[in-house]
């Protein structure tokens, strides 16, 4: 070889170490590896309270040590999450599990599935005010009612309507948008509203107005026998990356139980996210999430994330009621697939 040859060579190897600590320290700086599956996640809403179990396993590493590179996102509402994950935009979600049940019922080409329920009681509510005479749900009834049209809690009515004998009819339904939903309650624009129930309490007593004149109609308490908000997956990641889906619940089941045991040190990775949040306010929002929506008597039996197939067929019959199936009525495995869930030791309630 000759000289020139020889130093060609000497600077390629000097180039090649010089891009091989680049992208070190590169891989370093991201904590990402070329190993790493990328996920992108989207919530149901804003950075509030009850998004904390997502976001604290983020923080404390517990994806990455799955081999996940997450990016996790807020949304408008709990529709929202169900178009992201079915176009491909998103590859997992957070959404209501009854929307998800319509719009596949609408959409058959798009079979997305649960994977984990994480509220086992659904926050849907139909918050009123003692003052505009609003206290039960036949109170209704010659009063105007504020509903987001995309709304979760607003998707339940017919069925809220039919269980509490209410006559519609007489109700007057204004569409509103998520954002003046509260401040329209707050200033007598509106004498109830529907929305999810740690949200609209805590935001109307953010408004000034007191706790003893806010009613919160929780609709599970009245009739509405449903499940809540679960984890969704598309169908392609899924069949994919099937080992990223159990990894990032792995993650997440642990992050979940850790801010159950300690809400107040979970909190603050909402907090850091969002420049607008107050620490006891979301504090208020997550414990409420907890006692009302996650910790019910069920998972305290069964565990995390799983279902009762009979209760869950019973809820789809419920929907049946106020929702005319364009296809074949769906089974619970339709909807359901626990096949991605962690090991039940791992899901135990402690």
């Amino acid at each position: 070889m000759s000289a020139r040859n020889t130093d060609r060579s000497t600077k390629l190897r000097i180039w090649l170490r010089i891009w091989a600590g680049v992208l070190l320290a590169a891989t370093l700086a991201t904590g990402t590896s070329a190993a790493d599956t990328a996920v992108k996640f989207s919530l149901d809403f804003k950075f509030e309270g009850p998004s904390a179990p997502f976001l604290l396993p983020l923080d404390k590493g517990y994806y990455k040590a799955e081999g996940l590179d997450i990016t996790i996102d807020s949304a408008a509402g709990s529709l929202e999450p169900i178009n992201r994950v079915a176009s491909g935009t998103y590859d997992m979600g957070f959404g209501d599990i009854n929307s998800l049940i319509k719009f596949r019922d609408a959409n058959p080409g798009t079979p997305i599935k649960a994977v984990f329920m994480v509220y086992n009681k659904p926050p849907f509510a139909v918050v009123g005010r003692k003052s505009r005479g609003v206290s039960k749900p036949k109170d209704l009834e010659g009063k105007k009612l504020g509903a987001p049209a995309p709304d979760g809690a607003y998707a339940q009515w017919p069925i809220f309507v039919q269980a509490n004998g209410i006559d519609a009819s007489k109700v007057t339904i204004e569409n509103v948008g998520f954002p003046v939903r509260e401040p329209m309650l707050a200033a007598g624009q509106v004498d109830a509203i529907t929305g999810f129930s740690f949200s609209s309490f805590i935001n109307l007593k953010e408004k000034g107005v007191p706790a003893d004149d806010i009613t919160v109609m929780l609709m599970a308490d009245y009739g509405v026998n449903l499940y809540g908000n679960v984890i969704i997956v598309n169908p392609k990641f899924a069949a994919e990356h099937p080992d990223a889906v159990k990894g990032f619940l792995r993650a997440f089941v642990k992050g979940l139980k850790e801010t159950v045991k300690s809400p107040a040190t979970a909190v603050d990775s909402v907090v850091k996210r969002n420049d607008v949040a107050k620490k006891s306010t979301e504090l208020e929002r997550l414990n409420m999430a907890i006692r009302d929506n996650i910790v019910t008597p069920e998972v305290k039996a069964n565990g995390y994330g799983a279902i009762d197939s009979a209760r869950f067929a019973k809820a789809i019959d419920q929907i049946g009621l106020a929702y005319k199936w364009k296809a074949a009525k769906p089974k619970p495995e339709d909807i359901f697939d626990a096949s991605y869930l962690p090991a039940a030791a791992d899901r135990k309630f402690n």
